[in-house]
């Protein structure tokens, strides 16, 4: 059953998702890059606010592939009590040897870590094997570059698929994120990722940097719980998902064309 995940940049958004809690709240700060992070001492007071409500994670910041500060700012954010940790894992050249230095420190992080990926720099998952061998828990695939594109504009639907398979055939936790809409939940709900990651869509205007619209995130939430439903129901969820998927992947150039230069800060 894919849940979803609500990216906030706040205690005062946290408080507002408090009419639709999301299965993961995630702290990060928009305005300072893909993965931006929150400070240390406003991730410690969201973590205390949602309790046990909910499950919690928070991204580290946009750094280059350094084992050890990657090391350093995991164990610094760990000591808020934080569920999950997320790292940015962006394709630079010293991604190989970083990933298997942090094979010999990742065990010193108790804190289940999330490795993210980035739709825009990959064109598939040749890197999941070696990312669980380092120790990860999990991946999330998302987008670097915050211009208008979203994930199924980077990639198809099989493509994606074939990602989620490779990662649940590895047992880690999968999600899949990178601006996505509230209309993208019906596409991607069938490939069976463990999240759907959402921020833009919950923004005034679909500006990432924007407030947070706790209607937004209700509209989202009751789309999911639509979803299982039918999913679960009469199993029309996955009778029409073939045809979305074929329908997607055949239209995929011509949407891509047409987002091109679009002014967007998701």
């Amino acid at each position: 059953m894919t849940k979803w995940l609500a990216s906030v940049k706040s205690l005062d958004e946290a408080r507002q998702l408090t009419g639709a809690w999301p299965d993961i709240i995630d702290m990060k700060d928009p305005a300072n890059g893909a993965l931006g992070a929150l400070p240390v001492a406003e991730i410690k007071a969201i973590v205390d606010y949602v309790g046990k409500r909910t499950l919690t994670s928070a991204t580290i910041g946009d750094i280059n592939c350094d084992a050890e500060e990657i090391i350093k700012r995991l164990q610094k954010t760990e000591s808020t009590g934080v569920d999950y940790l997320k790292v940015g894992l962006f394709n630079q050249p010293q991604l190989a040897s970083c990933l298997h230095e942090l094979s010999q420190s990742l065990t010193t992080v108790s804190t289940p870590v999330i490795a993210v990926l980035f739709a825009d720099e990959i064109n598939d998952a040749p890197l999941l094997t070696t990312i669980k061998q380092a120790g990860f828990a999990g991946v999330m695939l998302d987008t670097a570059s915050k211009n208008g594109l979203g994930l199924l504009d980077h990639w198809t639907l099989s493509a994606l698929h074939r990602f989620v398979e490779t990662a649940r055939n590895a047992e880690m936790l999968c999600g899949l994120a990178g601006a996505l809409r509230i209309e993208d939940i019906d596409k991607l709900a069938p490939l069976g990722a463990d999240y759907l990651g959402f921020r833009s869509a919950l923004c005034d205007r679909h500006q990432r940097t924007s407030k947070l619209d706790p209607d937004r995130a209700a509209a989202i939430q009751h789309r999911l719980y639509q979803f299982r439903n039918l999913s679960f129901g009469d199993g029309a969820g996955n009778e029409s998902h073939h045809q979305r998927s074929d329908q997607h992947d055949a239209n995929k150039s011509r949407r891509h064309s047409d987002l091109i230069g679009m002014q967007s800060s998701q």
